[in-house]
């Protein structure tokens, strides 16, 4: 899970106290063709690195007509896109971005040659350095790439579908059904997007993975459903207010609307789940006897907790705070928790954290921004119950057939934690298969490192190797119809 932070809140309100732009008689009209295009900079919060993109256009201006400069700024990282630029000035060499959605700004000097701004980042009562690079139009659209994207004309049928959840009360679900040709009655896959609110491609990046597996194996003649979480997209519901038990009450609403269709075949719908998903799939089966199959993608066998450390330390590691650096990091967040998980109530859980991030570790006041946006994360009903859930517990009811797979470069879901947790609790079931799947990130792309920072940069969408694995598979455990 990524906390927001020195950016403004999607959707919501930005974070901290507001910066005073410039007036406007301070600023000049830089020349268009100067600073047009598209740059990118990482910033050091402190407590992690995070990628920023500026987006400059040019319009033609009031008066004379004279070509004023505007944008929109993305925290890559943070999926916080088309923040917008409003203003941009130049006195000079010297470039100032006023951006109010997060309360601040940039400041920088241009280089004689143009390519690169070098300057301040501005947000609440806060500054750090920002060095930013025009990026060409070669690696834009190198990054832009995504080869594994399927495109028209599909040999197989895709129609809109929504349905009720009748264990919550507003939420209607809508996804796209894939088909294969003829009449079926087919096997079918239902697909569950991992943590944070996702739409049915689990788009992340400009990547579609689920939109990629659905084509793959609707190719191979199982139907596929893929859903809008709930609160996302065309589905209904309030996506903040609830928790792992809830999405996995969303799952079994999809397993009940594809038994309930003549072209499905019941006896053969199984469950592909990523990260979170790979938690809510062995939930639902472990209730459910007729569920077929299950795919865990990066499913976490360790509880919560240990997941989240795990993920603080080797991301930190992954983007050069190193490990003195990384325990510290961890070390803080094991206190957080610790009020989390011993103060049932919110606000008096809120008024301890408060207490410990804006103290000594935290640098005090200057932090207050981060440290609310912290709080607010942490005291969330699905952070609370993901704390202290161990998956162990629903793995070892199991008794149909599993494929659980983790990337060795996995830094969200480590191998090294997960793996032997997957083979423990899955040990009872003879029809069970634990994997690691060498060289392999989070989101199963061939990786250097495994760091977050790198899931943009790779065009590939899921590497073939882990496509052609989950494929095959599940075409030999979907099996015949039956009579």
């Amino acid at each position: 899970m990524t906390v927001l932070m020195w950016a403004a809140c999607a959707g919501g309100p930005p974070l901290g106290a507001a910066g005073a732009p410039p007036p406007p008689s301070q600023a000049t009209t830089a020349p268009a063709a100067a600073l047009t295009g598209d740059w990118r900079g990482t910033l050091d919060t402190g407590l992690t690195r995070l990628r920023l993109e500026f987006h400059v256009t040019a319009a033609p201006g009031p008066g004379d007509g004279t070509p004023a400069l505007a944008g929109t700024l993305d925290s890559v990282d943070q999926q916080v896109l088309g923040l917008p630029i409003p203003s941009i000035s130049r006195e000079g060499d010297a470039v100032t971005f006023d951006i109010p959605a997060v309360l601040g700004g940039y400041t920088g000097t241009l280089s004689a040659n143009g390519q690169t701004l070098t300057g301040t980042w501005r947000q609440a009562h806060q500054s750090r350095p920002l060095v930013l690079t025009r990026l060409t139009t070669a690696q834009i659209q190198a990054e832009q790439a995504r080869p594994q994207v399927p495109r028209p004309p599909f040999p197989y049928r895709a129609v809109s579908v929504a349905y009720d959840n009748p264990a919550a009360s507003g939420v209607r679900l809508a996804g796209t059904l894939t088909l294969p040709p003829g009449k079926g009655p087919f096997p079918a896959a239902l697909l569950i997007t991992g943590s944070g609110p996702q739409d049915r491609d689990e788009t992340i990046e400009g990547h579609k993975p689920f939109l990629v597996l659905a084509d793959a194996l609707t190719r191979r003649g199982i139907a596929v459903l893929r859903v809008d979480d709930r609160g996302v997209g065309q589905s209904t519901g309030d996506f903040d207010a609830a928790t792992t038990p809830d999405f996995a009450t969303d799952a079994a609403a999809g397993i009940a609307y594809l038994r309930g269709r003549a072209d499905i075949d019941p006896r053969r719908i199984g469950l592909i789940g990523h990260s979170e998903g790979g938690l809510i799939a062995p939930m639902v089966a472990s209730r459910d006897r007729d569920i077929a199959w299950l795919v865990l993608m990066a499913g976490p066998g360790v509880d919560g907790e240990t997941i989240l450390l795990s993920q603080k330390r080797l991301i930190a590691g992954a983007t050069g705070v190193g490990a003195s650096g990384a325990e510290r990091l961890v070390d803080m967040d094991r206190r957080e928790y610790a009020i989390v998980k011993d103060e049932p109530d919110p606000e008096r859980a809120r008024a301890r954290l408060r207490i410990l991030l804006q103290g000594g570790m935290m640098g005090g006041d200057n932090r207050i921004a981060t440290s609310e946006a912290v709080i607010e994360a942490v005291t969330k009903p699905w952070y609370r119950w993901f704390l202290t859930y161990d998956p162990a517990p629903a793995l070892r009811t199991l008794r149909l057939p599993v494929l659980a797979l983790v990337g060795s470069k996995d830094l969200q879901v480590s191998a090294a934690e997960n793996l032997p947790a997957l083979r423990s609790a899955l040990a009872d079931d003879p029809k069970a298969e634990v994997r690691e799947v060498p060289g392999l990130n989070h989101m199963f792309q061939t990786a250097d490192t495994g760091a977050p920072t790198e899931y943009a940069r790779i065009p590939e969408t899921i590497a073939p190797v882990a496509l052609d694995l989950i494929n095959d598979w599940v075409v030999a455990h979907s099996g015949p119809a039956k009579p």
